[in-house]
């Protein structure tokens, strides 16, 4: 099937052992590999716990240079298995200047690129801004052997602005490195909305670009370190659409997982031929999409 992108994910719960959490991945990876998947791709900072439920100077220690020790690690798991490889790693560009960069390792072992999370949140429990520099690299997608992909993180997974521009510049396949949860003390309708509305505006990226979507999120409780609050329970749900938004796998929201999921490439032409949408586009009347807000008066 030339035309058929078989791709990994892996759902994964993390614990604070990050050689363990890198050797349960790397034993995935491989087993992904021996089954025939040709992209594999993981988890928002897959190698520690989510850390940025607490601002502690500290654990700017977690961050990496790129590349570096660790991406050598992944650069050898993916020329060994001859699988590309999607990684989310914290970076550390510069003392006091670290980013969340998303690394992507072509079947040969080299890095093929790597996209720095653009949109950075600051929520409860979600203090992304004091650890994250903003991404500067642009929404460009990285050219691997398996094709274009447009890879983003977790918190771009709102803004319709970065999946279109990522599919204007040629990405075939739109992925999401992910850490999403709920909290304890939000009511079970309200934990379901949220979910809902995450799975909701990535499929409505996919159909408004005529594209697959890739989300791959982690799974299981996290403890608060700080005891202010009940922690985060990863929600997991990592799926993948077709260009119509489409599911074509869906994980549990409570146990890890690992799968592979056939991606038929040629859907995305034909799609697009059934529904032009980049055609009908009014690109003479966007101008205001560069502006933070349009007042009225």
């Amino acid at each position: 099937m030339p035309n058929t992108l078989r791709t990994g994910i892996i759902q994964q719960h993390n614990t604070d052992d990050i050689q363990e959490n890198r050797q349960r991945l790397a034993k995935k990876i491989k087993e992904l590999a021996a089954e025939g998947a040709r992209l594999i791709v993981n988890q928002e900072l897959h190698d520690s716990l989510y850390f940025c439920q607490t601002e502690n100077v500290e654990l700017c220690g977690l961050a990496v240079p790129i590349p570096g020790e660790v991406t050598d690690v992944y650069g050898e798991l993916a020329r060994e298995t001859g699988c590309v490889i999607v990684t989310s790693l914290y970076e550390r560009r510069a003392p006091g200047l670290y980013h969340n960069t998303a690394v992507v390792f072509d079947s040969d072992g080299s890095i093929a690129g790597k996209y720095r999370k653009m949109h950075i949140p600051d929520d409860p429990a979600y203090y992304e801004k004091f650890y994250f520099t903003p991404g500067d690299l642009g929404f460009e997608p990285i050219q691997t052997s398996v094709g274009r992909l447009g890879v983003l993180v977790c918190w771009d997974q709102w803004y319709p602005e970065a999946a279109r521009l990522m599919t204007l510049r040629g990405a075939e396949v739109l992925i999401y490195p992910t850490a999403i949860g709920w909290e304890s003390s939000d009511c079970v309708e309200e934990k379901m909305r949220q979910q809902e509305a995450w799975v909701t505006v990535q499929r409505g990226h996919a159909i408004a670009n005529g594209l697959p979507v890739v989300a791959v999120n982690r799974v299981g409780h996290e403890p608060d370190p700080s005891g202010a609050t009940g922690g985060i329970t990863f929600w997991g749900n990592s799926f993948v659409c077709g260009p119509q938004g489409e599911f074509l796998f869906q994980a549990p929201t409570d146990s890890e997982t690992q799968a592979i999921i056939d991606i038929d490439l040629t859907r995305s032409e034909n799609v697009r031929r059934w529904w032009p949408f980049l055609r009908d586009r009014r690109i003479d009347a966007y101008d205001g999409l560069t502006k933070r807000f349009i007042d009225n008066d």
